[in-house]
């Protein structure tokens, strides 16, 4: 956010696609005059993606954020026209099945777009023929209609954005490349440009308070060159042709009409299709990611050399050739027309599909809007704008920041396998629970031998293995007195070894390994008052004090939920979400406070049941016992010999502590812990029961429960709210942020199903959902199934009787009060 006491900040917008013309237009909507756009190639169409997509805008999405997104860009563009040519045609979503797999995701696929406000239906075979004449349906078993849906001309889009932009004073410069991006006292000051072809012309610096770097294809280049620092965005070929002229089409579309029919997407092959007046166009993902490094990519010189597109490569027929194949099948009308042309089209991807947004740790005013397709375009610069001009995106950033990667794992090769596998699953089936194939075991905790002796089976986050349950537990099942099924969905990627490890928690004791959740050390005179500012809670309590609280931003959202631990009078621990809080704190530290990561170093284990006490007495000789180890408290304890700060907290709802201590003692902790326990019963136990034991316990996941755009009061966290306390970030705003929706946990009234999150709420005989779930789970147990949700207040109370929907099932479920398990909390401070 740019200082206040500057009345129009200078802007420099890098690159004139879909986003740099929308964040032009943006700007200056709010009243930025002094907004300058440079692209290195000529206007409008510059040789980015921008100016070959396809177009498609489909809004539903598995993320909330990124359906959102779509919806903006849709609600912006509708209704423009250019020179008489429209902008946006909502011809409407047509995704077919002709697998019985696909066709039950279909159903999934409706629930989400139900839960985000997307119109959506499930049809049969003859209304996809209806809706697509010549559609081949004899292998098609259903469909998925969405009528919003529509049809983006980006290279339009573009001119239309950039003259509005001109209108209200924006400088558009063409054929002119930022060569340098100057920074002074931790600010941005201006950029350095030269025209195309440069020649021997010496760069002109061009001063600017703010710098957004929208380069598209170049972004990781602009990245690397320019800013000093590794961008996880890879530029990936992607195959797309061109039938000649269909006979059936024959002047059907006028040119300025264009298309009619909904965009089709066949996904079980991979494959999109659309009409362009009288000829199909055809986009391919059924072939082998195609990653680009950036000296693959032509350069403006190159480009106004030689008039050829840089973002367009030649067309690979040997990729290509399957899906005209397949096209011909689904549409045999094609099977009489030739391939007329096609290219490889050049888009941006990354490691889990979103996009690059975001301000640049230590640089003041400088900014990426990277990795965005036209879908998202428009909602992307309306949010960029937003952040910019006020501090408020308006929606959640998490999955948007581009600070949400860890730089631990980000490297060229991470990058690139990571992406490939993102391109590669585009059109899949994909659980949400499914785990990345690529790029595993860059981070292992120091205990994973003894894991992989226990058959652990191994999930990722982060860059780290982290056991999901264990194989050797699985005879603990015969102790249940009913073990838990599941259908086939929510049985991906699950065991019902889950539910043993659970309750040998609850009743015995478990190890959890915690080293990978994200820990950092903030220290140095000054600390106290940086904390007491940023947290919602007071943390100026006694050293070995742990306290829980929140970082809100200016309008009371939420950023994270974190643990403090006071370690000494200006020393502090916290249990944080990711690389977003480490930023967060680092961009807020003032001079001399010093924040730094910690979990690398380190090997954290939970130890948590009722006999977590007993085998740790049997290791140490210091006090663990209620009256000398409360709980909420911390020290550093001997355990076997080894120095160990041990915090007397749980996040599973039993009695225990997390303890942490150097890697190079993290396996003779473990193992003195693990001997120690034979006798009391201990296990090891992983991720499936640990996040079905938080939610028994009513425990929320940033991210997942809530996100900055929830207050604390609403997602049920004023408990860690310490309003009485002198002013703290977000504090004002909360005194006057009313609660508009609250989450709250649901049980589904029958025990043995199970959802998943993501899943519409209705109120019973009503069609529009009324709420969504996010976490969800079995309370192994307790004996129940279920499902936190945001919901509207009057349907929040306690007995309220609602609906979720489930591949298109409603499952009655009720509103319980939280949390269900242990609401004395006599276990947990035994």
């Amino acid at each position: 956010m740019v200082s206040s006491s500057l009345r129009s900040p200078r802007v420099v917008i890098i690159g004139l696609g879909v986003v740099g013309a929308a964040l032009a237009d943006e700007l200056t909507l709010r009243g930025y005059t002094d907004v300058t756009v440079f692209d290195q190639g000529p206007l409008y169409i510059t040789g980015g993606s921008s100016s070959h997509a396809p177009g498609f805008v489909f809004q539903t999405n598995g993320d909330r954020t990124m359906t959102q997104l779509a919806q903006r860009t849709l609600d912006k563009l509708d209704g423009v026209s250019l020179n008489g040519q429209w902008l946006l045609k909502r011809v409407g979503g047509l995704e077919i099945a002709t697998t019985d797999e696909r066709l039950h995701d279909l159903k999934r696929r409706r629930g989400l777009a139900a839960s985000w406000g997307v119109p959506g239906e499930l049809i049969d075979p003859d209304e996809c023929a209806r809706l697509w004449p010549g559609l081949d349906v004899s292998g098609v078993l259903g469909g998925y209609r969405t009528p919003t849906d529509g049809i983006v001309k980006s290279a339009f889009a573009v001119q239309w954005q950039a003259e509005r932009a001109q209108d209200r004073g924006a400088r558009i410069v063409g054929n002119t490349r930022v060569v340098g991006i100057e920074r002074s006292g931790g600010r941005v000051t201006g950029v350095k440009v030269v025209p195309v072809p440069a020649g021997s012309v010496e760069p002109e610096f061009v001063a600017a308070d703010i710098v957004v770097s929208c380069a598209g294809l170049w972004g990781p280049g602009v990245s690397r060159d320019l800013l000093g620092f590794e961008l996880p965005m890879q530029p990936m070929e992607h195959g797309f042709g061109y039938s000649a002229p269909v006979p059936s089409l024959a002047g059907v579309n006028v040119p300025t009409d264009e298309a009619k029919r909904p965009m089709l997407r066949h996904q079980d092959f991979s494959l999109y299709l659309r009409e362009y007046v009288d000829r199909i166009g055809i986009g391919a993902y059924n072939h082998r990611p195609i990653p680009l490094e950036q000296s693959e990519i032509a350069d403006a010189d190159t480009f106004a050399a030689t008039g050829v597109h840089p973002a367009i490569h030649p067309l690979t027929w040997e990729d290509f050739a399957p899906s005209w194949e397949e096209a011909q099948r689904l549409l045999p009308e094609l099977r009489g027309v030739e391939f007329e042309s096609g290219y490889n089209g050049i888009f941006s991807f990354t490691p889990d599909g979103g996009p690059m947004l975001g301000p640049v740790p230590g640089a003041d005013g400088l900014w990426l809007a990277q990795a965005v397709w036209v879908t998202q375009s428009a909602g992307v610069a309306q949010v960029m704008a937003d952040w910019i001009v006020s501090g408020d995106p308006g929606v959640d950033t998490h999955g948007l920041d581009f600070n949400r990667f860890d730089p631990a794992v980000v490297s060229r090769r991470f990058t690139r396998e990571r992406s490939s596998e993102s391109y590669d699953e585009v059109y899949d089936i994909r659980h949400p629970h499914t785990a990345t194939q690529c790029s595993r075991g860059l981070r292992r905790t120091p205990f994973h031998q003894r894991y992989e002796e226990l058959g652990a089976v191994f999930g990722e986050g982060g860059g780290w293995e982290r056991p999901l349950w264990f194989e050797a537990n699985a005879g603990l099942l015969a102790e249940l007195d009913t073990v838990p099924v599941r259908d086939d969905w929510a049985a991906q990627n699950w065991s019902p070894i889950a539910a043993a490890e659970a309750h040998g928690t609850r009743t015995s004791v478990a190890l959890y390994d915690l080293t990978a959740l994200p820990r950092v050390e903030v220290f140095g005179p000054g600390t106290t008052a940086l904390l007491q500012r940023l947290l919602t809670t007071n943390v100026d309590v006694a050293i070995g004090r742990v306290v829980y609280g929140m970082m809100l931003d200016e309008q009371g959202g939420i950023l994270s939920d974190v643990t403090v631990t006071r370690l000494d009078t200006e020393r502090y621990m916290i249990g944080t979400n990711g690389n977003l809080d480490l930023v967060h704190l680092t961009r807020q530290a003032p001079e001399g406070v010093w924040v730094r990561a910690l979990s690398a170093g380190q090997g954290g284990l939970g130890l948590w049941g009722p006999n977590a006490r007993a085998v740790l007495e049997s290791l140490t000789h210091d006090d663990v016992s209620n009256e000398g180890f409360g709980f909420f408290r911390a020290k550093q304890i001997d355990i076997a010999g080894v120095s160990v700060l041990a915090l007397r907290v749980s996040y599973v709802g039993e009695l225990g502590w997390e303890l942490y201590v150097s890697a190079d003692n993290a396996v003779f902790l473990w193992d003195a812990l693990w001997e120690a326990g034979r006798a009391h019963g201990i296990i090891a136990a992983g991720r499936r029961a640990f996040n079905a034991l938080r939610l028994e316990k009513g425990y929320r996941a940033f991210g997942h429960d809530m996100t900055r755009e929830h207050s604390p009061a609403e997602a049920g966290l004023s408990f860690a709210v310490r309003m009485a306390k002198d002013d703290f970030l977000g504090r004002a705003a909360l005194a006057e942020r009313p609660v508009t929706t609250r989450l709250v946990p649901l049980t589904l009234d029958d025990p043995t199903r199970v959802v998943l999150g993501s899943e519409p709420v209705f109120v019973p005989g009503e069609t529009d959902a009324v709420g969504y779930v996010t976490s969800a789970d079995q309370g192994y147990t307790l004996g129940v199934s279920i499902a936190y949700a945001w919901l509207p207040p009057e349907l929040a109370e306690p007995g309220t009787t609602l609906e979720v929907e489930y591949f298109a099932e409603r499952l009655p479920a009720t509103v319980r009060t939280e949390p269900l398990f242990d609401p004395e909390m006599a276990a947990i401070r035994r």
